[in-house]
C-alpha cells in the first residue's frame, strides 16, 4: 500500500497473475473484463462468470480475438451458493487441476437513500450479491487454493468500505465486509503460499451507476464524478494485478482513496462530523431508484 513492495527484487515475487488458472466472476463487463483480459495477456486461461451469459461471452470473444490465453463463458449468479459451487466443479473439470486465482468481483451498485428509508428488500438484494457473493466464492474456492499451496484471491471491495458515506449504508456495509473478510483471510492463509489482495477503488469508469438500483440524482452525480475522476477499469486491473504479485493486501488506486484512509484513520470524530454537516447540508434525494438487476462489476464510493 505504501510502496515497500516494489523494493523487494524481481526474482524473489511469486508472479501468481502470469499463467494463472483464473476464475473472475462479474467479467461481462469493467473490472470483472478488464480483469479477464489482463489475466489472458498474461497467458492464463480464464473462466468469465457472469449473470447475464451473453455478456461473458463478449469478454470471451475479445479474449480469442485479443490475447494469448484462453477464456470460457460460465453463467453465475454469485448470490446462489449452489451457482458458485457449480463454478467451481466447472473450474476443476475444465482446468483439470486446481483454480490458482480467484477475483470476486461480481457486485451491483445501490446508494441514494438513508437508513430507515431502503427497505429490507434491497438490504437482501444488495447484501446477497455485494458480501455474500464474495463470501461464497471464498468459502467454496479456499480449501482448494489452501491445498494446492500456492495461489491467490482478489476481492474487490471498495473505498466505500472505510468512507462511510451518509445515504450509502448497503454499499458502505457490504463492501466493508468484503474488507474484513479479505483482512481475516490475509491472517488465515500467512504462511501458505495462498495471498489475498482487497481492491478499494473510489469511481472507476464502469456502468455501475446504470445497472444498480441508485437514485435518478446519486446516479448523475456518480457518472459525472466517474467521467471526470474516475480510472479506466483496465488501469485499475493491471495496477492490482501487479499489486497481487507483490504480496500487497491492500490495493487503493486512487489518490482521493488515500486521502480518506488517513482521515479517517487520524481524525475520526472530526471526519465523521464533516460528513454529518455535509448530509445535513446538502439537498436531499426523494427520486425513485433505478430498477435495474443485472450484476455488473463496481466502481468504488
Amino acid at each position: 500500500m505504501f510502496g515497500l513492495e516494489k523494493l523487494l527484487p524481481l526474482g524473489n515475487r511469486p508472479r501468481r497473475s502470469y499463467g494463472a488458472r483464473a476464475v473472475v466472476t462479474g467479467a461481462g463487463s469493467g473490472i470483472g473484463r478488464a480483469f479477464a483480459l489482463e489475466i489472458a495477456e498474461r497467458g492464463g486461461q480464464v473462466i468469465c462468470a457472469d449473470i447475464d451469459e451473453a455478456r461473458a461471452d463478449e469478454t470471451v470473444a475479445l479474449i480469442e480475438r485479443k490475447h494469448r490465453g484462453t477464456a470460457h463463458a460460465f453463467r453465475c449468479d454469485v448470490a446462489h451458493r449452489e451457482d458458485v459451487e457449480n463454478l467451481a466443479r466447472f473450474a476443476e473439470s475444465l482446468f483439470e487441476r486446481p483454480v490458482s486465482l480467484v477475483i470476486n468481483n461480481a457486485g451491483v451498485g445501490i446508494g441514494g437513500k438513508r437508513v430507515g428509508q431502503v427497505g429490507f428488500e434491497d438490504w437482501e438484494w444488495a447484501l446477497g450479491i455485494n458480501l455474500w457473493g464474495v463470501v461464497h466464492g471464498c468459502e467454496v474456492f479456499t480449501p482448494q487454493l489452501r491445498a494446492a499451496r500456492r495461489g491467490g484471491i482478489i476481492n474487490v471491495a471498495s473505498a466505500a468500505g472505510f468512507a462511510a458515506a451518509p445515504s450509502m449504508s448497503v454499499y458502505n456495509v457490504s463492501k466493508a465486509g468484503v474488507m474484513s473478510l479479505s483482512e481475516t483471510m490475509a491472517a488465515e492463509l500467512s504462511g501458505t503460499g495462498v495471498a489475498v489482495t482487497v481492491l478499494c477503488p473510489t469511481f472507476v469508469k464502469t456502468n455501475v451507476a446504470k445497472d444498480g438500483r441508485i437514485t435518478q440524482q446519486s446516479a448523475r452525480l456518480a457518472d459525472t464524478l466517474m467521467r471526470w475522476t474516475g480510472f479506466t477499469p483496465e488501469h485499475v486491473a493491471r495496477n492490482t494485478l501487479d499489486a497481487h504479485d507483490r504480496g500487497q493486501l491492500y490495493v487503493l488506486p486512487q489518490l482521493d482513496a488515500h486521502v480518506v484512509w488517513r482521515l479517517k484513520r487520524y481524525f475520526p470524530a472530526q471526519y465523521t462530523y464533516v460528513l454529518g454537516l455535509l448530509d445535513r447540508v446538502l439537498p436531499q434525494d426523494n427520486s425513485p431508484a433505478t430498477d435495474r438487476t443485472s450484476v455488473t462489476d463496481k466502481t468504488g464510493v
